[in-house]
């Protein structure tokens, strides 16, 4: 997965607080475009987005102490093949909600205190004292388009502690094992084998106790892991789309015939 700058979440450059007082003139512009997108492959993910994200991306976890749903819109690193070079998506796609919050995202700013405050990266483009774009303050109170943004950052907040407590549930009953996702192209000898990531233990699953699957069952983590393993099938679709795009490996060309 790609990295942020240390301490920032990824694709968070600087995080400030949002204030009428710093910030009594600025606008937020809206766009079709991605940028950030384009190099990045391993996106993270809500519970609440597996039933959506499971139909377009292989979801898997990544490796570590906490692990974190990922969407892979590529197999490889700074491989995506939904994004175009402008930052755009190719086709219709489910873009994550991660994705969506950017550039805003609650903080806290002490760390004494619980209460979250609504912060921005100021490095973003779509943020500044613009003609254009929807205000974020009028005389000196929150718009709505500003309400709206807090509100959507909330529920994510919300979805990322729902997603933690799944995690740590699938942790509890050890069915997330290292990941391997196996590639066999015609014509090549071995297969394209990637690795480097987190994935449930179809073995470990069905041979779970009772009462540990009557839990799942009751917390909603059942249909999530089910999803989770249904998704993994769109590897070797991503994998080809790699190599249209021609990032990706290339199956040996055939031998020649004998005159």
């Amino acid at each position: 997965m790609a990295s942020a700058p240390q301490g920032l979440p990824l694709f968070y450059e600087q995080l400030v607080p949002l204030s009428s007082q710093a910030h009594p003139n600025y606008r937020i512009r809206r766009t079709e475009s991605i940028p950030f997108l384009v190099d990045a492959h391993a996106i993270p993910l809500t519970v609440e987005e597996f039933p959506i994200a499971q139909r377009y991306y292989p979801i898997v976890f990544s490796v570590g102490e906490t692990p974190v749903p990922l969407a892979l819109m590529g197999l490889n690193e700074g491989i995506n093949v939904f994004i175009d070079e402008t930052g755009r998506p190719r086709q219709e796609v489910y873009i994550p909600a991660y994705v969506r919050r950017v550039p805003f995202f609650l903080a806290r700013l002490r760390p004494e205190v619980d209460d979250l405050s609504l912060c921005f990266d100021p490095s973003s483009p779509l943020l500044g004292e613009y003609e254009d774009g929807d205000a974020l303050f009028e005389d000196g109170e929150p718009t709505q388009r500003t309400r709206e943004i807090l509100g959507f950052c909330e529920q994510y907040e919300l979805s990322r502690q729902r997603t933690d407590a799944f995690v740590q549930e699938l942790q509890q009953a050890k069915l997330l094992i290292d990941g391997e996702l196996s590639i066999q192209i015609e014509g090549q000898p071995e297969p394209f084998v990637y690795r480097g990531f987190q994935m449930v233990d179809e073995n470990a699953l069905r041979e779970i106790r009772g009462d540990v699957a009557r839990k799942m069952v009751r917390s909603g983590a059942l249909p999530l892991v089910y999803a989770h393993l249904f998704s993994l099938s769109l590897s070797r679709e991503i994998f080809g789309r790699q190599v249209q795009l021609g990032k990706g490996p290339l199956p040996a060309p055939e031998p020649a015939l004998a005159d």
